[in-house]
């Protein structure tokens, strides 16, 4: 290193060394003003805290001081609890203190004492040690010493926070009234002692047809308004006339009815608002009720309507208490018992009507006062003394509280019908009683009719017997004709008694297997080997008589193949399902049937084709059999092409 170099680097030591001097200087020089200032701030507080021990101690508000870096140094009992701090032990910074939100508001305040020396009605929220928000309201003012010299800050903190949340409560709950008020159904006008709008609502402007919001009609004159609206009603003087009386009166005036010239009709209240002995406002209200009224006349319109029909239907109606004393009858029950109502009112219908069949009443009466509806019969005694039947239906009558309070009855003077009921029943017991003496004598005929040709028949066998070889061609074939009429005759005998024992259902009703009895059927019946008989679908079971039921499917099937003049024929059997019964289908490819002849073919002893195996009989007896099973019968049928016949069972 040169000389040169080194007189440069000791130069610059000598300066690092003066600069250090310098500063350790001012740093003294500070230290002993800071000293010295937090000297005169400790004597300051000293002084006041001998001055003021007794008051800030005690005061119920927290009072804290804190330097000018905002380094609390003095808190009182109250404010030790309101901060949860113990400034003894506890460093706190105002900073800590400050809410977040509240910051920026915090920060203009300090400002604020710093430049004017104080502040008053600090209100923000704080948090406490333990992170607690309160709300505190604070008067503060710089602290100075004898040569004004600011060197703290103090302040009395006072905790709001129930005021606050009572205040927030309190807006809350005005807010929910003004949102109430605005938006009511009832037109509100709110005045003050002068007759001035203090508060109204949308409701109002609706009803009068104000193009204005409720905020533009405040601080209107009411009296002023009241001249200019009067021309919306029917009778804008009376109007006028009304509102005037009800202000001079200030009295509670409840449900006066005004009419509008659009066809409203509004009601209107007022309530007159004193507090003490004065008055400090007006309330009125106004509500449409146009719906109601029109309701209401159209309520009693309908009354009156029913009311009508009451009282001159042709059904007796009475109205009864719990005690079965009569407080209301129509003119129909005064012409069925003879009596007026004047004659009838208050008096016990047990004890007036029903000397028989008291218990019947009674009994009926425990099932009203048990909310039980129904009908039921009795035998009456009218004013005359004559018997009557009558059928009752009759209902409890309930009050406005859902209790029985009686019944209401309705009358039907069913007299006549009874009479009628036992004429019916006499002649359901001749008939019966003939029919069983017909089916006898049916049964007799049968027999004594059949002897005779056996006889007949056993004469003819013996001739043909005896003259065997001796007679011709022609005597053989007159024989032969006797031999066929004979046993036609026996077979036309046969099916009357048949058709007339379908009649005589004294058969027990049982479940039948029909897919079972039509293959047992296919099976006896002679099917010739051209023919087909097959099922689309299984038949279902049904309850009917066996045998009954054997004798349709036998005469339905025995004819197609009787008439099937193909040489492929086809017989085809179909069922369907239907809600309440069954519809069954037997189609053919025979002859066919010409539509003329539709519904002949199921009269009694009416055949298309005359032969010895067919009596006109059979169709017959099918018709009877399902009609005593609750069914129909019919068919389509195109000549040529084949039958196809349809019936139906209930289930």
């Amino acid at each position: 290193m040169g000389q040169e170099q080194l007189e440069i680097l000791q130069r610059a030591l000598k300066r690092e060394k003066a600069a250090r001097k310098a500063a350790e200087k001012i740093l003294e020089e500070k230290s002993r003003d800071l000293y010295s200032t937090s000297q005169k701030l400790e004597e300051l507080l000293n002084q006041k805290s001998s001055q003021l021990q007794g008051v800030f101690e005690n005061i119920v508000d927290a009072y804290v001081v804190m330097d000018l870096q905002g380094n609390f140094i003095k808190f009182n009992e109250a404010a030790t609890k309101l901060f949860g701090y113990d400034i003894s032990r506890d460093k706190v910074n105002v900073v800590n203190l400050i809410y977040n939100d509240d910051y920026q508001y915090a920060m203009s305040s300090f400002l604020e004492l710093q430049t004017k020396g104080y502040f008053k009605n600090y209100e923000a929220r704080v948090y406490t040690k333990s992170k607690e928000v309160k709300w505190v309201h604070i008067n503060a003012s710089v602290i100075f010493d004898k040569n004004r010299k600011p060197i703290a800050a103090q302040g009395i903190v006072r905790d709001i926070s129930h005021q606050k949340a009572s205040e927030e409560k309190l807006i809350e709950s005005e807010n929910r009234l003004a949102s109430l008020v605005v938006n009511l159904d009832s037109g509100i006008v709110l005045e003050d002692e002068n007759r001035n709008i203090v508060l109204t609502n949308n409701k109002f402007c609706e009803l009068f047809g104000i193009n204005a919001s409720p905020e533009d009609l405040v601080g209107m004159d009411c009296k002023a308004a009241s001249e200019q609206n009067k021309v919306l009603f029917k009778n804008p003087d009376a109007f006028i006339e009304r509102m005037r009386a009800i202000d001079t009166d200030k009295k509670i005036v409840l449900g006066d009815e005004l009419e509008m010239l659009n066809g409203k009709i509004l009601e209107r209240n007022y309530t007159p608002i004193v507090i003490g002995e004065k008055s400090k406002g007006y309330l009125w209200t106004f509500t449409d009720v146009t719906l109601k009224r029109t309701y209401r006349k159209s309520l009693e319109a309908q009354k009156q309507k029913y009311y009508n029909i009451i009282a001159n239907m042709n059904l007796g109606m009475v109205e009864l208490n719990n005690n079965d004393e009569i407080l209301m009858v129509n003119q129909s029950f005064e012409k069925m018992s003879g009596y007026t109502e004047a004659e009838v009112i208050g008096k016990n219908a047990r004890t007036l009507f029903a000397a028989e069949d008291a218990d019947i009443l009674k009994k009926e009466r425990e099932k009203r006062k048990e909310g039980i509806s129904n009908s039921y019969e009795f035998k009456a005694i009218c004013k005359k003394g004559k018997t009557r039947h009558w059928l009752v239906s009759g209902a409890p009558n309930y009050n406005i509280d859902g209790e029985v309070i009686g019944s209401i009855g309705i009358h039907l003077d069913v007299t006549d019908t009874k009479s009628l009921e036992l004429q019916k029943e006499k002649l359901l017991e001749k008939l019966e009683k003939s029919n069983d003496e017909l089916q006898e004598y049916a049964h007799i005929v049968s027999h004594d009719l059949k002897s005779p040709l056996r006889s007949i028949n056993a004469l003819v066998s013996w001739l043909k017997e005896d003259n065997q070889g001796s007679l011709d061609a022609t005597s053989l074939q007159n024989f032969a004709l006797i031999e066929s009429t004979l046993e036609k005759m026996e077979q036309l005998i046969t099916d009357v008694l048949n058709y007339s024992s379908v009649g005589a259902d004294n058969s027990v009703k049982v479940d039948v297997d029909l897919n079972s009895m039509v293959n047992e059927l296919v099976s006896m019946l002679y099917i010739p080997d051209h023919i087909e008989i097959k099922s689309l679908n299984i038949l279902p079971n049904i309850k009917g008589d066996r045998t009954k039921l054997q004798q349709v499917f036998q005469n339905l099937i025995s004819n197609s193949v009787k008439f099937i003049d193909k040489e492929c024929g086809s017989i085809i059997i179909d069922v369907e399902d239907f809600k309440s019964h069954y519809k069954f289908s037997i189609k053919d490819n025979g002859i066919g049937i010409e539509k003329k002849y539709h519904n002949k073919i199921f009269k009694i002893f009416h055949s298309l084709k005359k032969s010895k195996d067919s009596s006109g009989i059979g169709l017959s007896i099918v018709k009877k059999i399902i009609n005593l099973h609750e069914g129909e019968i019919w068919l389509d049928s195109e000549p040529n092409v084949g039958t196809t016949f349809y019936f139906t069972l209930k289930k």
